[in-house]
């Protein structure tokens, strides 16, 4: 996805955000917001990905901050709720009438727990909130029946994962995608440094992730979604090989729909006008789209 002019004040937002999070030292947010600004009027381009332009604000932000992981204490704390509510979610996954189609409707929810963004959350106490409401809402679109055939079909899938807190139900997806498909070797894939509210190895292990996909890898570099010039070779054989790929969250949109790669399955909250516009979804509603 190019880069809408909404995507800066978003953009600067988060940053102001992340800023906060990392420092009380108000000359530092200062400087912080001014150099990202600065940056952001050098490097702005709408022919760029969306998150290629915010992979080099946050890398900038990062640096000046001296932080290497500002969401920290948030990513700790949205693992701690995620993992309060798991007991809950099984039972509404094993009373349904469909468990696949719920475990997806559950892992979409958790793309809530994204934080200094619009459609995000405040902070992760606000999923044991909205949970319920979220759940009655549903999917507000639905490629399910297209994604069984696919998962069918396949041998090999990769799953890119998004936040922390998320990735607890991202296991439970797994779990029934298995179920569902017993004979697929799934590779799920996390980001290889600290980024934003994003999951990483430690997170997956922490989530049990490990207990139910057959292989854990690593995005291997900084970066919003994926950058396809710093990805681990392997993962750059499994991207040519995989028969299937599924993408939790937005960022992952932002990449992938620049490229050739299909099938692929999109799984996020439409949290905002320029993603909903490119995918061509109504706004805040949860949502699997296939594209193949």
């Amino acid at each position: 996805m190019k880069i809408h002019r909404e995507c800066v004040p978003c953009l600067l937002k988060r940053i102001i955000f992340e800023t906060e999070q990392s420092t009380k030292d108000e000359a530092l947010q200062t400087k912080v917001i001014r150099e990202t600004c600065r940056l952001l009027s050098e490097i702005y381009n709408p022919k760029e990905c969306s998150a290629t332009i915010a992979t080099i604000a946050h890398r900038e932000a990062y640096k000046l901050l001296r932080d290497k992981d500002p969401y920290r204490k948030l990513k700790e704390k949205s693992n701690e709720i995620a993992k309060s509510l798991i007991l809950q979610i099984e039972k509404l996954i094993q009373n349904s009438s469909d468990a696949l189609e719920t475990s997806i409707l559950c892992s979409i929810i958790g793309n809530t727990l994204d934080f200094g963004i619009e459609g995000g959350s405040k902070n992760p106490e606000m999923l044991k909130k909205s949970f319920d409401t979220l759940f009655k809402e549903g999917l507000g679109y639905s490629d399910t029946d297209i994604f069984k055939k696919l998962l069918v079909k396949s041998k090999r899938i990769l799953f890119f994962t998004d936040n922390c807190g998320e990735i607890f139900f991202d296991k439970l997806l797994i779990q029934e995608i298995k179920r569902f498909s017993p004979n697929l070797f799934i590779t799920v894939v996390v980001k290889g440094e600290p980024v934003l509210s994003d999951a990483t190895l430690e997170d997956a292990y922490a989530a049990d992730i490990d207990k139910v996909a057959d292989e854990i890898t690593t995005t291997g570099c900084f970066a919003v979604g994926l950058d396809f010039n710093c990805i681990p070779s392997k993962l750059r054989e499994y991207l040519k090989t995989t028969d299937l790929i599924v993408c939790k969250g937005m960022a992952n949109y932002e990449v992938f729909s620049e490229t050739n790669y299909k099938p692929i399955v999109y799984l996020l909250r439409t949290k905002c006008n320029p993603i909903a516009s490119s995918m061509n979804l109504p706004k805040d509603i949860n949502a699997i789209k296939v594209y193949q």
